[in-house]
């Protein structure tokens, strides 16, 4: 699993934890970047290739060091949430993920658009606080992405599952 940070979160991570990747794009990449919502820290989780998106509130520094498993977990329970296996984007394997910067600006840009509706749901939600994460999460799956063909992320990852191995 290749997560491919933006610079804020590396300015966190550390850049020791870089590999050197390719920079061609690859849909099976995860993307994640830093967020801010009522001054509080959140990550927020992108797969390339279908756009599901996993918001995660109230990180610290710590959770981070080291990502891998705080990642896979994230990842593994909103799939838990969508009834999907956790192995529907291949073997999510804390000990195999590696961090490389970001490759991709139209992945970079989607989850700008989905920052801005998660922050748009918190705050009509009354904050941060108040506001029911699985709920934003389920949103942020089902909103369509131009980039996509207009297509929501939820609906692209179960095209993927229910499409025969080949």
């Amino acid at each position: 699993m290749l997560l491919r940070c933006t610079k804020k979160l590396l300015a966190v991570l550390g850049s020791g934890l870089v590999v050197e990747s390719a920079v061609v794009p690859d849909p099976l990449d995860w993307y994640a970047n830093l967020v801010f919502f009522d001054g509080r820290k959140c990550l927020l989780l992108t797969h390339a290739g279908t756009l599901f998106t996993v918001l995660e509130p109230d990180i610290r520094a710590h959770d981070l060091r080291p990502p891998q498993a705080f990642v896979v977990g994230v990842v593994e329970r909103e799939l838990a949430a969508e009834n999907l296996s956790t192995d529907t984007f291949g073997r999510l394997n804390d000990e195999g993920l590696r961090i490389a910067r970001t490759a991709d600006r139209s992945v970079l840009g989607c989850m700008n658009d989905m920052a801005y509706l998660a922050g748009d749901l918190i705050a009509r939600a009354g904050g941060l606080k108040h506001a029911s994460i699985g709920s934003v999460n389920r949103a942020l799956r089902r909103n369509i992405n131009s980039s996509r063909g207009y297509a929501r992320p939820i609906d692209l990852v179960l095209e993927c599952v229910s499409r025969p191995p080949q």
